[in-house]
């Protein structure tokens, strides 16, 4: 797994490049921070100009041997960016009492990050998973069948599960669960586990409007009247008609992100287009 103690553990020497104020508009925040080697770089202030001027001033302090240095960069036309905002920057030689402190609070963040649930390691399952490695979410993709979990390539967890309904008990709260195994009374008795939780941020089960119906019947009659409000059935619902996995799997990414990243809002069930 590619992580910044890795990083920081292959290349001797690191610059810590830091947004240490931000004025008016600008790409990422204030507390931002990358890390730069000779040849190589971990995280992003930005991109653009800015993040390519810091880069330069890095490598040029490893080459010169210098320990530190400041940047006040206005994001304007004069750098060929147009934010219109303002940042400072702090470069410095990394220590090894630095890299502890910079690994510790790699963890801390680590740690924090929301959890994904994939239940349902088939094809669209597995193209979750694909692009879930690359976001800011631990995802982990759980199925009954080890077959299915042989064939998962990317970078996330993987469960084995017998019973995957303890696996969303013991979720942490804030977690996401998307729905979407080979049997359709799993998908039923999954979804309400995780609805039944009252904190997930996002519950969503593959299937149409005439499952996510019939879904309603089956928690009204078996899972004591079961409100269904803050359910997303179908998933990823764009109006696309495209049924391939890779695509069903960007725009449900979009809708779960969406989810973990904004303020809470009142549910509107969406689209009707997906199909079993």
């Amino acid at each position: 797994m590619h992580t910044l103690s890795a990083f920081l553990s292959r290349h001797g020497a690191v610059i810590r490049v830091a947004l240490t104020r931000v004025r008016g508009s600008s790409p990422r925040e204030a507390g931002t921070e990358m890390f730069v080697s000779p040849d190589a770089l971990w995280g992003t202030i930005g991109g653009g100009q800015l993040e390519y001027m810091a880069i330069d001033q890095a490598r040029a302090m490893l080459r010169d041997g210098r320990a530190g240095a400041t940047m006040d960069v206005p994001l304007g036309p004069e750098i060929g960016q147009c934010c219109g905002g303002r940042v400072e920057i702090a470069l410095t030689l990394m220590d090894e009492a630095d890299q502890a402190a910079a690994r510790a609070r790699a963890k801390t963040e680590t740690d924090a990050l929301p959890h994904v649930y994939v239940l349902g390691a088939g094809h669209v399952g597995r193209a979750l998973a694909d692009l879930f490695q690359h976001l800011p979410v631990k995802c982990v993709l759980i199925d009954t069948r080890l077959e299915e979990l042989s064939l998962v390539t990317a970078d996330v967890e993987t469960r084995l599960s017998a019973v995957p309904e303890m696996d969303i008990a013991a979720a942490p709260p804030g977690s996401a669960f998307i729905v979407l195994t080979h049997d359709h009374a799993l998908d039923f008795l999954l979804t309400s586990a995780a609805l039944a939780r009252g904190d997930a941020a996002y519950v969503g089960m593959i299937g149409s409007a005439t499952k996510r119906a019939k879904f309603r019947n089956w928690a009204h009659d078996h899972a004591g009247g079961q409100t269904i409000d803050q359910l997303n059935c179908p998933i990823g619902a764009s109006g696309s008609r495209d049924k391939r996995p890779g695509v069903i799997a960007a725009f449900v990414v979009a809708e779960v992100m969406a989810d973990l990243t904004s303020e809470p809002a009142a549910t509107i069930p969406r689209g009707t287009q997906q199909t079993p």
